[in-house]
């Protein structure tokens, strides 16, 4: 039973991260709804499918990085 409970949560899907994204990038000064969150990033796809998945990665890797930064 633990483990169906721990399974319960469901993955975010890529909408669910394109609708956090435009949340989180809408200020006061800057307004971007989903569509165009979604058609940056689906751009941004689109260049990092460019690399060898193991450079692509380590792309992702140092963006999180920096995130991580920003954040605390």
């Amino acid at each position: 039973m633990a483990k169906k409970a721990a399974s319960a949560k469901k993955a975010p899907t890529l909408t669910d991260i394109y609708d956090q994204v435009s949340r989180k990038a809408d200020t006061a000064k800057l307004q971007i709804n989903a569509a165009e969150t979604k058609r940056v990033l689906a751009c941004f796809f689109d260049v990092l499918e460019d690399y060898p998945a193991a450079e692509a990665m380590d792309l992702v890797a140092k963006g999180l990085k920096a995130a991580q930064k920003r954040r605390r």
